[in-house]
């Protein structure tokens, strides 16, 4: 964690060239934090965490109670702070804080946790705060946020959204004030929050590097400029970064005064509707962010346009349903909305003029020099249209793969990928045993997570002290020690550190078979609907996951191990179909694969998901070859899944016999869904309990 102040010498705000939405978002929260931070999305490079920084030199001053730990207000001290009660204390000033949160981080170092040197020195009590109370009136900034466990994210959303931490641990029970400006960055490639963290910030921006060559430029000669002169470079931006901070105290002044009338209101609430937004704290932020942008632009009544910026600012990552929905806002749709409801609107403003001098409404203006957001009417980042939903040229299928058509008859069906059919909620799949892997969501593990389920010595330096069983290990030799007053004599073999039991998120290697025996169209759409069923629940467990396709005469690492999804999703909708089985290249793929992997990630255990009718075709030998494959995947340790693609009235049951050799469960693709074997189940149990009764 770093603690960053105020400095003449940091890069200005007002200098970075373009990216007008995100310079919007930030000030917004600026003038009102309870707008709800904001989230970044963006590739890597894009100077997200310098306008971040910069920010923060931007806001006032602060005034706090002297000796406080927690920045109490000296107008307003919070009457749960542990170092209080405030009465009669001396205010000191400083500029406002910018914490960062670092990605290793520790939920006993993000809410605190007891000051273990006085717990064993002295005997007491004491709390020491975290980095929620460190950032208490500032700013709090989590960079690669989609790489934070999601229980820590949840917690730091909790308490922005609530503007107070609760500590309840060790035996220290503790409330206090922790109100900040929340900024998350974060690179979709290398996966993405679930939706619920999505929808807790307020705010989401889409921002890339421009490809302009003038402006890409111009950023270059400001950043050249700035490494050879900091001082000198800051100097030249500073009345334009004093002008922004002034216009920030003004719009924070000028916040209470602004009113939200009914008309304004409606059209928030009827875009929400019409744009089926899940919940109403897409409502209440919006209504926040239309207020603040009044505000910023020196007016006192909310306008149609400050409506039309809030839901491009609020509304985009909050009209994900899965994983795979590309954030973005249809903009014809918001303006028809807008305009369905603007007759009260309309009415209501016609021939009024702004107390403050507007009356012609024209929405926010920001500062010159690039401090204000004027990007917020442009058509918002990140829209429906993607490139992975193109079709896929037969060009890209091999010509000796392909079916050849007779002259004049169209070209066959299967050349032009079939689309996936929905996916669902499937079962769940486990490693077996218990690993140290990463947090996540799927099998059992020994991680820095999860609830304490024992005590044991530390083998080497001491991560996570068990205060109670050290304590009980020291307790019997206290005497023997010559305990001298209140302090408790310890040695380093008394050290206990906690084990804690929870959930590794794990490799999921998607083997999939896409030769000519699964290319009926049926078939093909509800196998791509299987697997990207499989991938969603990857994705919500966390898992990294990797694609192999065998068809033809080899087989294809589609996407190496990858955190994206989405990025799998997509090399699925584009998976041809056609040609033989090489059903052993498929699998010895796969353990080439994972020997790799496991030198990059040792600790991360994989678990393949072969997806095939079981059948081999391309020489005599072909289903000797991959029965042999699968034991020597089997040899390797890796555990697997087999589904069954295999349909008809008769059936050979390959597919079951290679997850023997797999040593591996199988399951039929009709029974995938959850719900389906809950079925089953409960069909099996009341088959049962009749049998009993009969009997």
């Amino acid at each position: 964690m770093t603690t960053t102040e105020n400095q003449d010498a940091r890069y200005p705000f007002t200098a970075v060239v373009g990216m007008d939405d995100l310079r919007l978002a930030l000030l917004l929260n600026a003038v009102s934090p309870q707008v709800g931070g904001v989230l970044v999305r963006g590739e890597k490079g894009t100077a997200k965490s310098t306008m971040v920084r910069a920010l923060a030199g931007l806001l006032p001053a602060i005034g706090v109670v002297s000796g406080c730990r927690f920045a109490c207000d000296p107008a307003s001290p919070d009457r749960q702070c542990p170092d209080g009660p405030h009465v009669g204390t001396v205010a000191d000033e400083r500029p406002t804080s910018l914490v960062e949160l670092p990605v290793g981080v520790s939920e006993d170092r993000i809410v605190g946790s007891l000051d273990l040197e006085r717990a064993l020195a002295e005997g007491v009590k004491a709390y020491e705060p975290g980095l929620l109370a460190a950032a208490h009136r500032g700013v709090l900034y989590i960079d690669e946020v989609n790489l934070l466990h999601d229980h820590l994210v949840d917690l730091l959303l909790d308490a922005a959204a609530m503007g107070r931490s609760y500590v309840e641990r060790e035996g220290v029970s503790v409330r206090h004030a922790a109100r900040f400006l929340l900024v998350g960055t974060m690179n979709p490639e290398e996966g993405e929050l679930r939706p619920q963290l999505l929808d807790r910030f307020g705010l989401t921006v889409e921002i890339a590097a421009t490809r302009e060559p003038e402006q890409r430029a111009e950023v270059v000669r400001r950043r050249l400029g700035y490494d050879a002169d900091p001082d000198g470079f800051a100097a030249r931006w500073r009345d334009e970064e004093r002008a922004l901070a002034q216009h920030i105290v003004t719009a924070r002044e000028l916040l209470p005064q602004v009113v939200l009338g009914d008309a304004a209101l409606r059209q928030i609430t009827a875009v929400c509707a019409a744009f089926e937004v899940d919940g109403l704290r897409a409502d209440i932020v919006m209504a926040r962010t239309a207020v603040a942008l009044a505000a910023w632009a020196g007016r006192t009544q909310v306008l149609a346009e400050d409506v039309r910026v809030a839901a491009q600012l609020a509304l985009p990552h909050r009209r994900r349903r899965n994983p795979f929905d590309a954030p973005g806002l249809d903009e014809e749709k918001l303006d028809e909305t807008l305009q369905q409801f603007a007759g009260e609107t309309a009415d209501s403003e016609d021939g009024e003029t702004d107390p403050d001098g507007d009356p012609d409404g024209d929405g926010p203006d920001g500062p010159d020099n690039g401090g204000g957001g004027g990007g917020g009417g442009q058509d918002a980042p990140g829209g429906p249209e993607s490139e992975a939903s193109a079709p896929e040229s037969p060009a890209d299928t091999p010509a000796s793969d392909q079916p050849q058509p007779t002259a004049g008859a169209p070209a066959p069906r299967e050349a032009t990928p079939v689309a996936a059919d929905q996916p669902y909620r499937t079962r769940l799949f486990k490693v077996p045993g218990t690993g140290q892997g990463v947090q996540g969501r799927r099998s059992r593990a020994e991680t820095d997570g999860g609830h304490t389920i024992r005590a044991a010595r530390p083998t080497g330096a001491l991560q996570r002290l068990h205060l109670s069983a050290t304590l009980q290990a020291a307790a019997p030799h206290q005497l023997a020690r010559g305990r001298d007053g209140r302090a408790l004599v310890l040695r380093r073999d008394d050290f206990r550190q906690q084990v804690r039991e929870g959930r590794e998120g794990n490799l999921v290697l998607f083997v999939v078979d896409a030769s000519g025996s699964m290319a009926a169209r049926q078939r093909m759409s509800a196998v791509k609907g299987a697997v990207l069923s499989l991938l969603m629940d990857a994705y919500q467990r966390r898992d990294k996951i990797g694609m192999i396709s065998f068809r033809g005469a080899s087989a294809e690492l589609l996407l190496p191990p990858t955190s994206s999804v989405e990025a799998g999703a997509a090399r699925l909708e584009l998976l041809p179909t056609g040609g033989r089985t090489p059903l052993a290249a498929g699998l010895l793929r796969a353990h080439e694969t994972l020997r790799v992997e496991r030198l990059r990630d040792p600790l991360r255990r994989p678990l393949v998901v072969l997806v095939t009718d079981g059948r081999a075709t391309g020489a005599r030998s072909a289903l000797d070859d991959a029965r042999r494959a699968a034991g020597l995947l089997a040899a390797s340790g890796a555990a697997s899944v087999v589904v069954d693609c295999e349909s008809g009235p008769v059936r050979l049951g390959l597919a079951g016999e290679l997850a023997g050799h797999l040593q591996a469960p199988a399951v039929r693709l009709d029974e995938l869904r959850a719900d389906t074997m809950t079925a089953l189940v409960q069909t099996m149990t009341t088959q049962k309990t009749m049998q009993k009764k009969a009997a």
